[in-house]
């Protein structure tokens, strides 16, 4: 629905563009990053802004949210529950509730049924895990996203290990699906507390009512108390297992691991439900029987702006993806504001939400044995001399700026850079600092380390705002043994516009490549001495970018008004030649074009769908023939939204919810994909000969799944407040014999034993 007179223009720095749904607590608004990225604002009212009992509660609810971010939910974008009107903004996610899709459909049966239970405990597990307890699973909490059911609205969890804080006066959660010590004990609540709810909802989701429904809220919490639960329209084979759950003794109830023990032996057909009840509408879901008022209910599907028409089976939209990588694509972004789908506003009552984690690969793989303590096969790759797992924060001249490095392994050596660092050397076997060269200026989203020959490391410098003589940008060379500035020159900072990658400046065996600060020509200098090589003028009314394939170098460029229009679709590529800097012929490209990797003697990219106003995915994939300069194009199964990535002759495409898609970059056939628990990953990253590959998120959070059919080894617990955002993202995951590097959010950087990664849960 549309902004009203008296809505904020923006909250946060955030422009808002549309009101989503309004609650007894505060209202949701759709809203924009400065790239273009769509996030959900959940702004309390005014009414409650002076009630510091009601503030606790929501940096509560922060805090909770933030907690599970990056293991089974939407992260956490911004907050600021000190304002004078307190915020919280999280990723947007598209789908409908569980609540609406009961309204609108009836009953779920069969195997969709069996997915959704298994969906919902593994978010729950995974919620359980990160030391939080929801306290509110109920039907209009559950999104049924794309790639599978995700549980939302932390307004009144808690930490497990913290007192339980009630509103004055006032019961707390909606008594359908509210545990019997909720309603009597509310400060002893714990974890089996949501595995009574979850019963309850899977009941609801079978049947279209809870076990404990009455006439009045009240009789229901009643019922709930002191009554049997009524579940003669499950299914029997669901009814034998969520039983135990309800039982009114806590102790009594199964952990949410041995639920899901249980749910995955289930048939893979449940068979239908009881005899059909009267769906209950979606207002009386959620507003009917909920004593506190303190959620957002979400407003009916119709309402939303630029409704499609209402399908009875709405086809799943591609996850939403975002180009958070550079200026020049954060005011394309900008520029191309994308309007509000049908039913995603259901999704938006607030903070994050828990993807799906099949049990299976999509090709009938090997089950997931997620983080039951499968490692790496061991290899005899080595670690370094005295290696102890360690962690480490490499700060650079502003700790204010919310980035994430980027390392490189030589020798014994960690170069790593990004953030407010140009570079920096760590000792690989403990983590401590050898040098750090600072970057006093605001970095662009994407740009990190540069590259690093044996003696030579290379990274970005931004001028600081204080000082507008400065080059905006520059490339810096740094001395590798002695940490010292060797060398700058002035570089562009626009390649997003042409790859979709920012990526001004890459080093090729010993020589440097740059764009220079005007746009208009490459630069060729020998890494350490700095000295110019060559200078090689863009084709006439082009900009172009330098795309490394192995010991090769194209130049991709595109015609300056395609630049101009945000809408390449007529690149070319060029190989360029190291020693002098000319450029070959033209190749001509099917646009808009993304390189991703090399494949034998080709380079591969993928190409961009950005047809849709709702999602920029990619839908086909070409190769080009390093000798012939053949180009072949061959179409992807359909659109597929994240970052992508290449590792041993394999395209990769890592979904903002965790789901992990492995392509042939041949034929695009798809080989396999994965559901993991590392939302908003990067990667991937090839281990050392283990035949493991390597995904990471901002949080710090690492899945290694086997190359070949997608196996998960094992996941590990976030390590930093980091969100799970930003696409496109380069891999933030360096491997030196059997120790895996990690990057994360606030320049945190950590490494680990590939054989004996961190314990997850």
């Amino acid at each position: 629905m549309s902004l009203r007179g008296g809505d904020p223009e923006e909250i946060g720095g955030y422009p808002l563009e549309a009101r989503l749904g309004s609650g007894g607590m505060g209202t949701v608004f759709l809203a924009r990053t400065a790239s273009g990225r769509p996030v959900a604002i959940k702004l309390i009212h005014q009414q409650f802004a002076d009630d510091e009992e009601f503030r606790i509660r929501f940096r509560q609810e922060v805090a909770a949210a933030r907690r599970v971010s990056g293991a089974f939910t939407a992260a956490v974008i911004d907050a600021d529950p000190e304002a004078e009107h307190p915020w919280m903004a999280t990723a947007f996610i598209e789908g409908h509730t569980l609540a609406q899709r009961i309204a609108k459909q009836g009953p779920i049966d069969g195997a969709e049924l069996r997915t959704l239970a298994i969906g919902l405990t593994e978010a729950l597990r995974d919620i359980h895990r990160a030391g939080v307890v929801h306290r509110d699973l109920k039907p209009s909490n559950v999104v049924l996203s794309p790639e599978g059911p995700r549980v939302i609205d932390f307004g009144i969890s808690r930490a497990a290990d913290q007192q339980t804080l009630t509103m004055t006066g006032r019961v707390i959660g909606t008594p359908p699906f509210m545990s019997p010590e909720q309603l009597q004990t509310p400060r002893g609540v714990g974890p089996r507390s949501d595995v009574f709810s979850l019963a309850t909802l899977l009941v609801y989701a079978a049947t279209g009512q809870g076990p404990f429904d009455a006439d009045s809220p009240y009789m229901t919490a009643y019922q709930v108390v002191h009554e049997a639960p009524s579940l003669g329209s499950v299914p029997d084979a669901l009814r034998r297992v969520v039983e135990p759950c309800l039982s009114k003794d806590p102790e009594d109830r199964p952990t949410a691991d041995e639920l899901l023990v249980r749910l995955r032996d289930l048939p893979s057909d449940l068979g239908g439900a009881g005899p059909a009840v009267p769906a209950r509408s979606t207002r009386e879901t959620d507003t009917q029987h909920h004593l506190s008022a303190d959620d957002t209910p979400a407003p009916n599907a119709q309402s939303a702006p630029n409704a499609q028409s209402a399908s009875p089976s709405p086809s799943p939209s591609p996850e939403l993806a975002e180009h958070d990588t550079g200026t020049f694509m954060s005011r394309h972004l900008r520029r191309r504001r994308r309007p509000v789908l049908a039913a995603v506003a259901a999704v938006v009552a607030i903070a994050g939400g828990v993807a799906l984690m099949n049990t299976g690969s999509s090709d009938g793989g090997s089950g997931d044995k997620g983080d039951k303590g499968d490692n790496v096969a061991a290899t005899g790759a080595p670690l370094p001399h005295g290696f102890e797992p360690w962690k480490k924060s490499v700060l650079g001249g502003r700790e204010d700026i919310p980035d994430e490095l980027r390392c490189l392994s030589r020798g014994d050596a960690l170069y790593c850079g990004g953030g407010g660092v140009v570079a920096a050397r760590l000792r690989a076997s403990d983590g401590s600092r050898v040098w750090t060269e600072n970057s006093p200026g605001v970095p662009v989203q994407g740009m990190h380390l540069v590259g690093a020959t044996d003696d030579t490391v290379l990274g970005y410098r931004f001028a600081a705002e204080d000082a507008p003589g400065d080059p905006a940008t520059e490339v810096v060379a740094i001395d590798a043994d002695k940490g010292k500035e060797l060398w700058s020159v002035p570089s562009g900072a626009q390649s997003t516009a042409v790859t979709g990658q920012t990526q001004d400046a890459v080093v090729v065996n010993s020589t440097v490549v740059t764009v220079d600060a005007s746009n208009t020509r490459f630069e060729g200098r020998q890494a350490h001495s700095g000295k110019v090589l060559w200078r090689q003028p863009f084709p006439a009314g082009t900009q172009c970018s330098p795309v490394p394939s192995g010991p090769r170098l194209y130049a991709m460029c595109a015609p300056n008004a395609e630049v101009s229009a945000s809408s390449v679709r007529h690149p070319t590529l060029h190989v360029v030649d190291l020693a002098s800097g000319s450029l070959g012929k033209a190749i001509a490209l099917k646009g808009p074009a993304q390189p991703v990797g090399t494949a034998g003697d080709s380079l591969v990219l993928l190409h961009r769908n950005e047809q849709s106003l709702a999602t920029v995915g990619y839908d086909g994939v070409m190769r080009v023939d390093r000798d012939s300069h053949e180009v072949t194009h061959s179409r992807l199964p359909k659109t597929y939204a994240g970052t992508p990535g290449m590792a041993d002759g394999t395209v990769f495409v890592s979904g903002q919810t965790g789901l992990v898609t492995a392509f042939d970059p041949a034929t695009g056939r798809k080989k396999w994909s994965r559901q993991t628990g590392v939302e908003g990953a990067s990667g991937p990253v090839a281990g050392d000969g283990d035949g493991a590959l390597y995904f990471s998120s901002a949080s710090g959070r690492v899945v290694a799944l086997s190359s070949r059919g997608g196996k998960p080894l094992w996941t590990t617990n976030p390590r930093a407040d980091g969100l799970a955002g930003e696409t496109n993202a380069s891999a933030r995951v360096a491997v030196v014999g059997r120790m895996v590097v990690v990057t994360a959010a606030k320049n945190t950087v950590f490494a680990f034993d590939a054989t004996k990664p961190p314990k997850s849960g």
